[in-house]
């Protein structure tokens, strides 16, 4: 979800940064840590990327979407901040196209390593062979169960869809795997891998050993919360019950001194607090949406509960499927029921 956090810095939250890097810039953020930005052509306009100065070379971790002015943009930085040394590596936290949309171009280019979680990479080279011209059956089946009005799956038919290839570069064979529990070198530092699920599978945050630094990608985000959705792929699932076990989880570990290097907004500190406040967001929404629930409601109808707002037009896609998992969550808790009607569609309702 995208419920924003009020005055997160008055609740414990604090960011040492109060301004991101410029365009073709780098900030410092910690000895050997470089931040720089990725822009992002939708509403969450950017993407954070670090590098980590490894002596010989540099780390990079995440790189963006595949498109013709991202690669300019990393030319500039490997021209400008980055030029003391090579690339050599990339660590990519999971497989979303704006984290690891360069990954075979680094690869190809550059000839770097790529390291990430076995779930990653494969999701990455999954998706890449889905390309289609035009929605799957499986795909408006999806939409026309959700709700999504006959008028309006007619008008997405005549539409080219999202092609996970869009934005994402051809992968070569090969990576180096990380997992859970592992540990890590990267800039001098001995960091140990944590995986999250909810958002993407098997996502890799990495808490180092020897100080106080955390690199979350999109795990571990400030004043918004990731999207947690349901797709055709896999109509059942239950992200939002992996999300909040994997907030609780590193919520055993987490503490006020960690510094974290977030996928998207500004590094921050209170990731404890952070946490909590992640959980409580979607216990919140679960319990708004419970009670909408008297009476029978489609997913469709269902984003005012949820978001506190109405949602509409190219917002709507994501809402939809944060919807579906919502109320997926309730269902597999026992307080929803469904029943499909005549046209197919999915009525929700609070249990009894």
């Amino acid at each position: 979800m995208t419920t924003a956090s009020p005055h997160p810095a008055e609740q414990g939250i604090h960011f040492p940064h109060e301004a991101p890097p410029e365009k073709g810039q780098a900030i410092e953020v910690a000895p050997g840590i470089l931040w720089m930005r990725m822009s992002l052509p939708m509403q969450l306009d950017h993407v954070n990327v670090y590098a980590l100065d490894d002596g010989d070379g540099w780390t990079l971790v995440d790189t963006g979407f595949a498109t013709k002015s991202t690669k300019r943009d990393w030319q500039a930085l490997i021209a400008g901040p980055l030029a003391a040394k090579p690339v050599r590596r990339l660590i990519v936290t999971h497989h979303h196209p704006d984290h690891i949309g360069l990954a075979g171009w680094f690869q190809t280019e550059y000839g770097v390593e790529l390291v990430t979680t076995r779930t990653a990479w494969l999701f990455a080279r999954m998706l890449m062979l889905d390309a289609h011209t035009k929605p799957v059956p499986e795909t408006v089946a999806y939409w026309r169960g959700a709700g999504v009005d006959e008028e309006e799956i007619a008008r997405r038919m005549a539409e080219r869809p999202f092609n996970f290839a869009d934005v994402v570069d051809p992968m070569p064979l090969g990576f180096t795997r990380i997992a859970e529990g592992d540990e890590i070198v990267i800039g001098g530092r001995n960091w140990i891998v944590r995986c999250g699920d909810g958002h993407a599978p098997e996502h890799a945050t990495f808490w180092s050993l020897d100080d106080d630094l955390v690199i979350g990608g999109d795990q571990l985000l400030p004043g918004i919360s990731a999207n947690l959705g349901v797709y055709a792929t896999e109509p059942g699932a239950d992200p939002v019950a992996e999300w909040i076990r994997s907030c609780k989880k590193f919520g055993e570990i987490a503490e006020d001194r960690h510094y974290v290097l977030p996928g998207h907004k500004l590094p921050f500190t209170g990731l404890p607090l952070r946490l909590r406040q992640m959980v409580e967001n979607h216990q919140g929404a679960l319990s708004r949406l419970e009670q909408y629930l008297s009476e029978p409601r489609t997913a469709a109808e269902c984003f005012l509960p949820l978001f506190k707002r109405e949602i509409t037009d190219s917002a709507a896609g994501m809402a939809l499927v944060e919807s579906v998992a919502h109320l997926n969550h309730l269902l597999k808790a026992g307080r929803a029921t469904r029943q499909r009607d005549a046209r197919g569609v999915w009525l929700w309702q609070r249990a009894a």
